[in-house]
Formats: structure tokens, sequence, C-alpha cells
């Protein structure tokens, strides 16, 4: 074997290997199929000297190295693609790490709602005493507002203007009037029969004003506190059946799991579109499959030029 025989046979050899990688890389079948049918012909050259060794290095001139460097080409091109998405999921990461450490929890909400159970319940027991005294002392816990101030955005829920005006509406010759605080008259009444013991139980918000919901502890009775008028009143659930209560989440706990939902969906979209290679390639690397597969190939060999010649086409495409 001369020495250029054994070159052109060992730069076979490194084009079949570069070949394999990027077979081993985009996973698709064709492709493999063409690095085994590129293996059997490298053997029949290596197994038989009589052969024309130059056909194999034409060979690999024509179709092998064209085609490693269409699958570079989109390769580095869906490594972009790849690398966008990632920058994108990254970014969503980072969003979701600053609402995280923002976000108010469900069971913070909850531990805390009982204590603002308690400051109402203290503020009511007051205002009865202060009514019955006639004294103007203030009547309200200290910082009964801090908890919607800090849970409102997240865990109250929305009503129209309108809801508001209806379920905060009374008649002034049914409310006790204090310097401090207006209450309607049998809430009062019912408060102070059944030991001012009632629960938190839900949050609204119209705009920047919010009202408070409670309940009778054991009772299917409730009533709001208004906070920007200091307002008492029985509430009648059937004016807000229209508010959607089905979703607990907060907005911004909201935020994070549609975030957190579309970073999976872009991790799999990366999985994909990493190895992706166009319909139209893919046909291509079947026909050409079918070409070097022909028992007849290497007597036909200059006909492979056709072939080769619209590898180099898909180079200069956009498909990629």
């Amino acid at each position: 074997m001369d020495e250029r025989h054994a070159t052109i046979l060992r730069t076979s050899r490194t084009e079949i290997g570069r070949l394999q990688l990027l077979s081993v890389f985009f996973e698709e079948e064709a492709l493999y199929k063409i690095y085994l049918r590129s293996q059997v012909i490298h053997q029949l050259f290596e197994n038989n000297e009589e052969l024309d060794i130059d056909k194999l290095e034409i060979f690999h001139i024509q179709f092998t190295a064209t085609l490693i460097e269409l699958l570079k080409k989109i390769k580095k091109s869906n490594e972009k693609n790849v690398s966008l998405i990632y920058d994108e999921i990254q970014l969503n990461k980072e969003l979701i790490d600053k609402m995280s450490s923002q976000v108010h929890s469900e069971k913070d909400f909850n531990l805390d709602k009982q204590q603002q159970s308690l400051k109402v319940n203290q503020s009511l027991r007051r205002l009865f005493k202060v009514l019955s005294d006639h004294s103007e002392e203030f009547p309200f816990s200290k910082n009964i507002n801090a908890f919607s101030s800090r849970y409102a955005n997240d865990f109250y829920y929305d009503i129209s203007s309108g809801q508001l005006g209806s379920i905060i509406d009374y008649d002034p010759k049914n409310v006790y009037v204090d310097t401090h605080a207006t209450i309607e008259k049998k809430l009062m009444g019912q408060l102070n029969k059944y030991g001012f013991k009632t629960e938190f139980f839900y949050g609204l918000k119209s705009g920047q004003l919010i009202v408070e919901v409670y309940k009778f502890m054991d009772m299917d009775k409730y009533f709001l506190f208004f906070p920007s008028r200091n307002l008492f009143l029985f509430c009648d659930l059937v004016k807000l059946s229209g508010v959607d209560f089905s979703n607990n989440l907060s907005e911004k706990a909201k935020i994070i799991q549609e975030l957190s939902y579309k970073n999976d969906t872009l991790e799999s979209s990366a999985a994909a579109l990493k190895t992706y290679i166009p319909n139209e390639i893919i046909d291509l690397l079947k026909e050409n499959y079918t070409k070097i597969s022909d028992i007849n190939f290497l007597d036909h060999l200059n006909n492979f030029d056709v072939q080769a010649n619209i590898l180099k086409a898909m180079l200069k495409t956009d498909l990629f």
C-alpha cells in the first residue's frame, strides 16, 4: 500500500469519525444510516487495494465533507436559538427568585389572619363599651390596618366598584355613629350576644379600597369592615355572587406559577430544538442514503455530483 493510498484511508476514517459524532448528536435515523453506509464503503476500499482509491477520496470530497459542513451549520444555528431560549429561562428564573423573596406565603397569611381576627374582635368589644359609656376613647387596636396593607395585593379578591357600593350602602337610621366608627345596630347586638367571636373570612378589593369580611364562629352570618370609613355592616354574600373565588393564589404567586410553567415548556422546546433538522434536510438525507446504498454506487460516482450540489445549495439557504 503506497503512502497516498494510506493517507486517503486515514482521511476517510477521520471524516467518518466526524460524521459519527454528528449522527450521535442529532439522533436522526437517516443520518445514522448514512454513517453506517459510509463505514461499509470505507471498509470496501480498505479491504480491496485493487479498487481505485481516488473514488473514496472523491466520495468524501463530494458528499461527506459537504454533509458535515451542512450539519455543523444546522448545529450552530440550533445552538444559537437554544441559547436565546436559555437566556429567557434564566431571566424568568431571576424574576421568580426576586418575586419569591417578596411574596407573602399562604402560611404567613393564615397565621396573620388569626391575629387580625383577634384585633377586630377586641376593637369591636371596645367599641361596644365606648358606645355604651358614651365615651370618646379610641376603640381600635394598634395597626389594625397593617394586615390589609400587607396582604391585599396578594390575597384579596377583586370586586367591581358597583359591588363595593352595594355592600357598604346603609340606612343612617339603622347604625350607631361614633366619633371613630359606624356600626349597624343589629350587628352590634349580635356581636355582643355571641361574645364577639368571629373570624376573618376573606378580603375584597376595588381599586385602592379594601373590605374585610368576617364570619361569626360556628354560624352562617357575615359582616364587613370597611377601613376607609371604619364602617361595620352585615354582609350579604349574595351580592358577591359574581366574584371569582376559585383561585386562592396571590397575584405574585400566580405570576410565579405561570413563569415556572413557561420555563418547563421552554426547557422542553430547547431540548427538541437542540437536535432539530428541517424536514427538507431529512428528506434529502433519506434520498442520499438510497443513492449510496445502491450496489452499483461506485460505478456511477460521477453522477453523485447532483446530490453534492443539492447539499451545497442547502448550505446557502435560510432554512436554519
